[in-house]
């Protein structure tokens, strides 16, 4: 695999656990041009403070405030802080866990850039992602409108 197309996700506490290790181990790997992302963002042991410390191109937002960032208005607040935070260090946001077309159109408006969830794509093997992914290059080569509508990005992660 060629690394500039590999992310890997790593947990908050992963990262807190031995700080020192982990920061060089991820230099190392970003050297080699993977992609890092801190995945469940907010629901471990988020310290600020790592943030800027480790070479992190992506925040995942947990889904736990995802789900109802519709309807709760603390969560709304809480997602637009994360994205604001992640923005202003550079950083991409992928929002987990969006089931439902209120959800996504939330976290769009909060200027998040990616949705993850079931809404769209249930978890695939590699086989079944594969072919996915080749469906829709051939809608995309096909279809102006939908480059024109802004879907074309597939992948596990949905860009909006």
């Amino acid at each position: 695999m060629i690394p500039v197309v590999l992310k890997l996700e790593i947990t908050e506490s992963i990262l807190v656990e031995n700080a020192k290790s982990a920061s060089a181990m991820l230099v190392k790997l970003q050297a080699l041009g993977i992609r890092l992302s801190i995945d469940d963002f907010g629901t471990g042991y988020s310290s600020l403070s790592y943030l800027h410390q480790f070479p992190i191109d992506t925040l995942k937002i947990d889904g736990s405030f995802i789900n109802k960032v519709d309807v709760d208005v603390e969560k709304i607040e809480i997602v637009r802080t994360i994205v604001a935070l992640a923005w202003n260090l550079g950083m991409d946001v992928v929002a987990e866990g969006v089931e439902t077309n209120k959800q996504m159109y939330q976290v769009k408006s909060l200027k998040c850039d990616f949705g993850q969830g079931y809404l769209f794509s249930k978890p695939l093997d590699s086989q079944m992602a594969e072919t996915l992914i080749a469906t829709q290059v051939r809608i995309n080569q096909n279809s102006t409108n939908l480059a024109k509508a802004g879907l074309t990005q597939l992948d596990a992660v949905m860009s909006f």
